[in-house]
């Protein structure tokens, strides 16, 4: 008798187990989204329907929740690199190592494990594929800086799709010395190179291993903002359902893909939270196809979210009581279009350009004096960055890690900020806490308070790599 309770309890517990490993693993991290990126957004929705509150987005109301702290091992502040390689690989790093401890040694990533234990691997993002935290997951090199040299990893791990902006330094290698072109060498690794969804479809039947970029002519570093966006523009929604067409065509082996909303920390970096707002509803589109995936196979499935950092220590409210969200919805595109425009009215008009004509400009971009009042002080502001620009032609861009803007927009991003009340302490990264949200096969594993490293960690030992 006790021969067959044991017996039973082994069989029980061998099916609790199977039960509980993921077949299928996504891993989405928001660069740069801390918790206040979250709330804003959440508080911003529900503004727009003229309620104080929330409206949930939906990795927020996934079961498991967590936060992770985020420290490097060289700063308690960390970089994209060192953040995005505790994520992939669950050892810390200095900043800047990419797949490499602090040691500068070779350190496995959780994507390297899934395609040894025989899983389809796919690493994707909505910046450039050779960029960070992407790289993270498939190259290992000393410097984040060595875009061609990642490049040139990206055949030798051998996963299935990668999927991103496009290349920042397809031809130059980090020495500053033309090199061979990446692209021909990708290509002869077996991948099949496509460009926009259209030629995905068109190819991805009859390929083995894709990388998927954007069409000739988009700026390779990134995809457009959410918020800039334009018809036929590639976004991470759709990279996310490619992705998942691709890595289960053909025999289904089980994948871990894993998807980056790299732009909210650009728009973070810039200060500028209407974008940022927008970025973190954009990765959450995407990740809603993934939970379409998931409802079809609940009990194979995971999804997790985090992020590799806070960026710009965004505060909701400055001071007053109070926060006005709602009002970012009157800004019609990112800061990086604005300056774009303004600089476009100077080639235009030359000095010939008025206060009448930047008031129409920011009137139509931003709001300014249509659906949004200013006081005297904040169109003083405007305007005394307007003689400066245009009458005494004293042009001073501000630069950020991601953009170089005009100080006339970047004037008005920061009376924007006035008038929604928020506050940032920073246009680089902060230490704070990073959330973390789950759902699936194992979700559980993903609750509670514990350092980054424990994330990929955890995965694999939910999807059984070994």
């Amino acid at each position: 008798m006790k021969r067959f309770m044991y017996l039973l309890l082994f069989v029980l517990l061998t099916g609790a187990m199977n039960a509980q490993q993921a077949k299928y693993v996504f891993y989405f991290i928001g660069d740069g989204m801390g918790v206040n990126q979250v709330n804003a957004t959440e508080m911003y929705q529900a503004e727009q329907e003229g309620r104080i509150g929330v409206k949930p987005l939906l990795f927020t109301q996934f079961p498991a929740v967590g936060v992770a702290t985020t420290f490097s091992a060289s700063n308690p502040v960390t970089d994209s690199s060192a953040g995005g390689t505790a994520l992939a690989t669950g050892s810390k790093t200095y900043n800047g190592a990419i797949g490499m401890d602090a040691q500068k040694n070779v350190v496995q990533s959780v994507a390297e494990k899934a395609k040894k234990a025989g899983r389809k691997v796919g690493v994707t993002t909505s910046v450039s594929i050779d960029h960070a935290t992407p790289s993270a997951f498939y190259a290992h090199q000393t410097n984040r800086s060595m875009y061609y040299e990642i490049a040139l990893d990206l055949p030798k791990a051998g996963f299935d799709f990668y999927a991103g902006g496009g290349f920042l330094k397809p031809t130059t290698s980090f020495d500053k010395k033309k090199a061979p072109s990446i692209f021909p060498i990708i290509e002869q690794a077996g991948y099949t190179i496509v460009k926009g969804v259209d030629e995905f479809k068109a190819k991805s039947a009859q390929a083995d291993k894709m990388v998927l970029i954007q069409k000739d002519g988009a700026n390779p570093s990134s995809l457009p903002y959410a918020i800039d966006r334009k018809s036929g523009d590639l976004t991470l929604a759709e990279i996310t359902e490619s992705a998942i067409s691709f890595l289960t065509k053909g025999k289904d082996k089980g994948f871990f893909l894993m998807v980056e909303g790299g732009k909210v920390d650009w728009a973070c970096h810039s200060n500028d939270a209407a974008t940022a707002v927008e970025e973190v509803i954009d990765m959450d589109n995407a990740i809603k196809v993934a939970y379409e995936f998931y409802k079809k196979h609940p009990k194979e499935t995971l999804i997790v979210v985090t992020a590799d950092h806070e960026t710009g220590g965004l505060g909701l409210g400055t001071g007053k009581y109070e926060l006005r969200l709602k009002d970012l919805k009157y800004q019609k595109q990112s800061q990086d279009l604005l300056s774009t425009a303004i600089t476009d009215l100077r080639k235009a008009k030359g000095r010939k350009v008025t206060w009448e004509d930047v008031k129409a400009l920011l009137g139509e971009k931003m709001g300014f004096w249509k659906e949004l009042s200013l006081t005297w002080e904040q169109e003083k502001m405007l305007r005394d960055e307007f003689q400066n620009s245009f009458v005494k032609n004293k042009v001073v861009f501000e630069e950020t890690l991601y953009s170089k803007t005009e100080p006339l927009a970047a004037c008005a991003r920061k009376v924007m900020n006035q008038i929604a009340m928020v506050g940032w302490t920073s246009e680089g990264h902060t230490a704070g806490y990073v959330p973390v949200y789950a759902v699936g096969a194992g979700a559980q594993q993903f609750a509670g308070q514990y350092d980054n490293t424990e994330i990929p960690k955890r995965i694999a030992k939910v999807a059984g790599y070994k």
